[in-house]
């Protein structure tokens, strides 16, 4: 499970990294949170397309994912993409989904977010219920506060496969397997600039912090490149996670 694209060159790096990682680890799916893999916020059709040629197999995503609304459609579609499940009826697509037999869902946190959405918490339970013939189940959970992330890695233990965290672009030290067999790590982290700050240029967000002004992050950073992800291994039979342990590389 891969952490936030970010821009051109998070996508340049997947491109360049994931088949070879795919290989030598014998890995047999892999996933992404893509929303920011367009221009630093949200995702198209075609960087979707990307990211799926790079060896991607399933995008979640967040609250950056409405930023092109080019994208709605394809949300609708067939395309393995989730958005979070606990936006409010209606919204575009859908937040859970099942590719090569595993099952993908993506959560949204509600602290620190500034978003009045349902909680992600009933709306798993409820999600869950409609799973009970899944036994491989993965849970992006796309949260700013790492106490409500590590709060559903313990709701969902021994429930689903995995709870990985996603949204504050930096990797976590604390992968493991919680002690009823679900892998947990609070945050993937990201792949884009190393050089950034959270994959885009430093001097606009420095100049917003000590102006207080408004102004837009960006660009993308450029440079040396990080990939930050986790190997996750389950258990076919019992979907039980065996081990989980970050996978993390850097490209000049």
């Amino acid at each position: 499970m891969i952490g936030d694209v970010v821009g051109k060159l998070g996508r340049r790096t997947v491109s360049a990294l994931v088949r070879d990682i795919r290989r030598d680890y014998a890995i047999d799916l892999a996933v992404a949170n893509g929303e920011n893999a367009a221009g630093g916020r949200g995702l198209t059709p075609q960087t979707a397309d990307e990211l799926f040629n790079a060896g991607v197999d399933v995008i979640t995503s967040g609250n950056h994912v409405w930023e092109n609304r080019e994208v709605y459609p394809l949300l609708q579609g067939d395309a393995p993409i989730v958005r979070p499940l606990n936006y409010p009826e209606g919204t575009p697509g859908r937040g859970v989904m099942r590719h090569d037999g595993v099952t993908v869902v993506n959560l949204m946190g509600r602290t620190f977010m500034g978003l009045q959405l349902d909680c992600p918490f009933r709306g798993v339970d409820r999600a869950l219920a409609d799973l009970s013939d899944s036994r491989v189940v993965l849970v992006d959970m796309h949260a700013e506060a790492t106490s409500e992330k590590i709060a559903m890695g313990y709701y969902l233990d021994g429930r689903v496969s995995a709870v990985v965290g996603t949204h504050t672009h930096i990797p976590t030290s604390d992968t493991r397997v919680l002690p009823k067999g679900t892998a947990y790590v609070t945050d993937l982290g990201m792949v884009g600039a190393l050089n950034s700050v959270l994959g885009m240029e430093i001097e606009p967000v420095l100049q917003r912090f000590l102006t207080q002004l408004p102004n837009r992050f960006g660009p993308v950073g450029s440079g040396p490149a990080v990939f930050n992800s986790v190997l996750i291994r389950i258990d076919d039979e019992s979907g039980r996670a065996n081990s989980i342990e970050r996978l993390d590389r850097e490209v000049a």
